[in-house]
């Protein structure tokens, strides 16, 4: 029979066996006893008896007791319960996922937050809590913020795609922003050649889209090509590990560029009024989330939701519903762009949060063992990608002679989307490009993950 006992200096005593009455470890165990017999013990699926007590699994080890002709296994637990927050503690895992992505959003107001970015830190911090026995790596929380919390951010990050708006009021700067997403696709596909990942196997092609489509639109991109393009989990949290860190010294790098370029003077802010309308909305939904204007906005989220996947089941469409929730929302957002615009503060407020908790759960998710052995080759990857990207950028701007301004701040719309777009120009004083900074990086996530997919289907696994 198979029994299962505590381990933390003192021992259950079981009857008809000869085990001494303390002993500290494994080790003195046996030596206290040479009919007891240890070995390293790794998984056990059942019991043969069902009188048993279950512990922690921190350290595991077989006995092996002749007594009466008859073997008796007895399996031995710390009682020291690994990770601290039990996957199934669903009131501690939630509380864990919140806590740390508000830690995420506050540290963007540290001088360390905001050169890594609020996105970085969160992820980081979930990967430490994963690794440490914190938190586990498995959870039920963590599907549900991936299939429910993460389709859910996406309706409310785009209630101002109105493609007819971003086209006529960004102007230049979404020219450059086009350029960029030409440079990130020629870089994608040199980086590709150069750096083929060939130990990811069939994944290397994918998480190579996925990446395009993230330097194109966002983290939201990503995690819809891979879901598109079924990358499995622990490469894309090595991915995702990787390319943070490469986006962190990249806006680095954009800011020393742009060191030299001095603010605008007053006579250059005056924005349209539509603009400005939309910057206090911008600042506004940061400090105040009307009741009515919030509820409107997430119930319309969960509905495009709902039709988006109905369609996806109905059509048997392949790649999960993230690409259909984003067309339907940048259809009606472009129909109806009044309505929408009305939803978006209150709906980038609750998005802003909901991204946080996915990145969380991105950190958490991953393996620092996998993310050594898999990041490597990703983050080279990822390096030549934005290299050749950023030459691209500047090198076709100067043939056209666009302001290096623009091509900068282009620039970090593709890689950062609009919220790092949006403090880079606020930083740099350029006031009258923060609105269509904004705009030009709803438009990347917009269009990013169709470019990704198809980009990569048809070209990238052909390679």
């Amino acid at each position: 029979m198979s029994v299962q006992l505590l381990f933390s200096g003192d021992l259950y005593r079981p009857s008809k066996m000869k085990l001494p009455e303390r002993f500290p470890s494994p080790l003195k165990a046996a030596a206290a006893n040479p009919a007891i017999h240890f070995a390293p013990f790794q998984q056990i699926s059942s019991l043969e008896s069902p009188s048993s007590c279950r512990v922690g699994v921190s350290q595991n080890w077989m006995l092996n007791t002749n007594a009466n002709h008859l073997t008796r296994t007895l399996v031995l637990r710390s009682q020291m319960n690994f990770p601290i927050i039990s996957p199934n503690d669903q009131w501690g895992m939630w509380t864990a996922l919140f806590a740390t992505s508000a830690f995420g959003i506050w540290s963007e107001k540290t001088q360390i937050g905001s050169a890594l970015s609020g996105a970085l830190v969160s992820t980081l911090v979930g990967l430490a809590a994963s690794n440490l026995g914190i938190l586990g790596s498995e959870a039920p929380a963590y599907n549900v913020v991936m299939e429910f919390l993460l389709p859910l951010a996406v309706p409310l990050l785009l209630y101002r795609a109105d493609m007819r708006r971003i086209i006529r009021s960004t102007g230049a700067l979404l020219a450059a922003f086009l350029i960029g997403s030409v440079a990130t696709i020629v870089g994608t596909a040199v980086a590709f050649t150069l750096v083929p990942m060939r130990s990811l196997g069939q994944d290397a092609w994918k998480i190579a889209a996925a990446l395009m489509g993230r330097h194109i639109g966002g983290a939201v991109n990503y995690v819809a090509i891979s879901e598109a393009l079924r990358v499995s989990p622990s490469v894309l949290t090595a991915g995702l590990a990787a390319d943070n860190v490469i986006c962190a010294l990249y806006f680095t790098s954009l800011f020393a560029l742009a060191s030299k370029i001095p603010p605008e003077t007053e006579s250059f802010t005056k924005a349209p009024v539509s603009d400005i309308t939309l910057n206090q909305e911008m600042e506004s939904s940061t400090s105040k989330m009307p009741v009515l204007q919030t509820a409107t906005a997430l119930s319309v989220s969960f509905i495009i939701c709902k039709v988006a996947t109905l369609l996806t089941n109905y059509f048997g469409i392949q790649g999960g519903s993230l690409p259909a929730i984003t067309a339907i929302v940048v259809v009606l957002a472009t129909a109806f762009p009044n309505y929408f615009a009305y939803l978006a503060p209150s709906g980038e407020a609750m998005a802003l949060i909901l991204m946080q908790v996915f990145f969380v759960v991105v950190g958490a998710s991953g393996s620092i063992r996998n993310v050594v052995n898999t990041a490597p080759s990703i983050f080279l990857f990822a390096l030549v990608q934005i290299a050749v990207h950023l030459a691209v950028v500047l090198g076709v701007g100067r043939l056209l002679r666009c302001d290096l301004k623009l091509l900068l701040l282009a620039s970090n719309a593709n890689v950062g989307g609009p919220t790092t777009a949006c403090g880079m120009a606020t930083a740099k004083g350029w006031n009258s490009l923060v609105v269509p900074a904004i705009l030009s990086g709803i438009f990347g996530i917009a269009v990013a993950t169709f470019v990704g997919i198809a980009f990569g289907q048809n070209v990238l696994r052909l390679m």
